[in-house]
């Protein structure tokens, strides 16, 4: 099986995001969702994940393009709550009145219930760490509009089968079609360092564990790479990350397993020695707090440094806009005078 010519891309005809013919993927800002259906007028399709809010018009209007104007999807699936994949839930929602599926252990972060455990800071290893203590755990209410995952399959897709794979999230879940091997990963894994604002920035290429300062039970997170890799699938779209195609994929991911303890696991953070504890009510018992003072130091270090880098873009490109402004005008003056 490993002699077969494959090609081994992240890229196709829509984006480097897209995983098959049917399997369109779209970045929006730092988190990919998915829209799964044949991308012709009509054609019924679901959506996977929400993105970041106030993204709902970009999803929409990629929706439009792949499958036609006042087509809503059939569903929308959710690989988990994080605020970074269900953001733009409610502005969606008022316009398509659609079942929203999630797992049961996710349900209390939805509906109000519980929020999700704290960001860990503590685990360093990056800018998006450093600075994670001022993302958001809460997740929209959505009362009865979400409804409990079915296990195996979810009607509204036929030939996807659902796969738990708990660590980064309670009732984080990948969904895999075995016809293709073709799998959306969520954040069970990721191709990208999430936990580094430049690879966040530049989309290099690497394999990776769960984004780190989420990850509530390490354990878990590897067992559940374990049991992707054990599909040997042949192509995936994660959550963070360009997509993956090719017969090296189910290698790569096995690697990932094989060395995950050494190469992903923090050597300090709040869940690395005790992973927290949750029911399908919400948050169980969690191990105690460490402190992030550097951490939050540092990252409150990064905001202002990004903020100073912002405004100086803006005043750089005002600054440039007038003085082309000008040379406009001057030249105008240059005509009209002969």
């Amino acid at each position: 099986m490993e002699s077969q010519t494959l090609p081994e891309t992240r890229d196709d005809e829509q984006s480097p995001y897209s995983v098959a013919h049917d399997v369109a993927g779209m970045k929006i800002v730092f988190v990919n969702v998915f829209f799964v259906g044949e991308p012709r007028p009509g054609a019924d399709w679901v959506l996977v994940d929400a993105g970041l809010q106030s993204t709902a018009g970009r999803i929409r209007r990629e929706a439009a393009r792949l499958f036609g104007e006042n087509n809503p999807p059939k569903a929308i699936v959710l690989t988990h709550g994080h605020f970074d994949h269900v953001g733009a839930l409610p502005e969606l929602l008022k316009d398509w009145n659609v079942p929203v599926y999630a797992h049961p252990l996710e349900l209390p972060y939805l509906t109000g219930k519980s929020n999700y455990p704290p960001p860990d800071p503590a685990v360093g290893g990056g800018a998006m760490a450093y600075m994670s203590w001022i993302f958001p755990t809460g997740a929209p209410n959505l009362g009865d509009k979400v409804k409990p995952m079915p296990e195996g399959e979810i009607p509204e897709m036929p030939g996807w089968q659902v796969i738990h794979t708990p660590g980064h999230a309670p009732g984080h879940v990948s969904l895999y079609r075995d016809s293709d091997r073709v799998l959306i990963a969520g954040d069970a894994f990721t191709t990208t360092d999430q936990n580094s604002a430049f690879a966040v920035m530049t989309q290099k290429e690497e394999f990776h564990g769960p984004p780190a300062y989420f990850t509530i039970d390490w354990q878990a997170s590897k067992e559940s790479i374990w049991k992707l890799a054990e599909l040997n699938p042949t192509a995936v779209g994660t959550g963070h990350g360009k997509s993956f195609r090719g017969v090296q994929l189910g290698m790569r991911l096995r690697t990932l397993a094989e060395n995950f303890e050494e190469q992903e696991v923090p050597t300090g953070g709040r869940y690395v020695k005790q992973a927290a504890q949750t029911d399908e009510d919400g948050i169980v018992d969690m191990p105690a707090p460490v402190s992030y003072t550097v951490a939050r130091t540092i990252g409150i270090g990064l905001l202002a440094g990004t903020a100073a880098f912002l405004i100086g873009r803006l005043i750089q490109d005002n600054t440039e806009g007038f003085g082309r402004e000008v040379k406009r005008e001057g030249r105008k003056l240059r005509r009209r005078l002969g």
